[in-house]
């Protein structure tokens, strides 16, 4: 993992600031890209697709072997790169590395792309009977879910006629879904980030455009899943479920089509950075 800090602000002469530049010029010049500007592309990109073209080009794209050399690979030993964007599956690109040995190595990348450091990512949508049937969800739990989205009409007072929040809830209802998501969080978020089967992601990239240059981070899928479940599994103020640092939500929307009633988890990927 790759993090970038801002140095701080000292003041000195003007012959000494001279001096000064010409020193870390000299130094910057002898000094790998992916040591001193590993969080900055420099080309930049808008979207996955760019990510991917970038990953072909990798011999003429200094962006893609610092990526390259972020995963841990010696570029000068690598025979061949490819990358590929699958269609429906958790990784968003797939890049094929080839070193000298002619082994090929898969690396399934998820991508978040944001602009704003508060800004939240859907990072899986599915309708609650495909997560109940995926992580073995008790029928108590399902029931209070079913309300959640509204599936099934209010049996209480609640604030909309569509659907209940957690918090307008029974106690017993609201203690059964944070525990069976407390006991089971490690499993749900490893599921939400890194997926199952051939369309898994081992690894988790974070481009960030605040301003005019992009910065960027690759972690492991795990060190992801490490950070984000981090935390308790509580009822948010507005009713929904916070899970570490992942908040699970009815999707909505939609012009209250049935797509509305669907099950969505969301976080900040540009929390990455702040990871230590």
């Amino acid at each position: 993992m790759f993090h970038q800090s801002r140095p701080p602000t000292v003041t000195v002469p003007l012959f000494l600031g001279v001096v000064l530049f010409a020193l870390v010029a000299g130094c910057l010049a002898q000094t790998p890209a992916a040591e001193r500007g590993s969080v900055t592309a420099k080309g930049g990109f808008r979207n996955e697709n760019d990510i991917r073209d970038k990953f072909i080009n990798w011999r003429d794209d200094a962006d893609a072997r610092a990526w390259l050399t972020a995963i841990g690979y010696d570029t000068s030993a690598i025979k061949d790169v490819t990358a590929a964007k699958p269609s429906g599956e958790k990784a968003d690109v797939v890049v094929t590395v080839t070193e000298s040995d002619g082994t090929p190595r898969r690396h399934g990348i998820s991508i978040k792309l944001v602009s704003r450091s508060n800004g939240f990512n859907q990072i899986d949508k599915r309708w609650l009977r495909q997560y109940a049937k995926m992580w073995n969800i008790p029928p108590d739990v399902e029931a209070a879910l079913r309300l959640f989205v509204g599936e099934d009409p209010p049996t209480g007072k609640a604030r909309r006629p569509e659907r209940m929040f957690l918090t307008e809830m029974s106690k017993e209802a609201r203690n059964a879904v944070v525990e069976f998501f407390a006991a089971n969080k490690e499993r749900i978020v490893a599921d939400l980030l890194r997926g199952v089967g051939n369309g898994r992601a081992d690894l988790f990239m974070v481009a960030w455009k605040p301003g005019r240059e992009t910065r960027w981070s690759i972690v492991t899928t795990d060190e992801a899943i490490r950070f984000f479940a981090d935390g308790p599994v509580e009822i948010t103020r507005s009713g929904n479920l916070k899970i570490g640092r992942i908040t699970m939500q009815r999707k909505g929307g939609d012009g209250g089509r049935e797509t509305a009633k669907m099950l969505q988890f969301k976080m900040n990927p540009s929390l990455v950075f702040e990871m230590k």
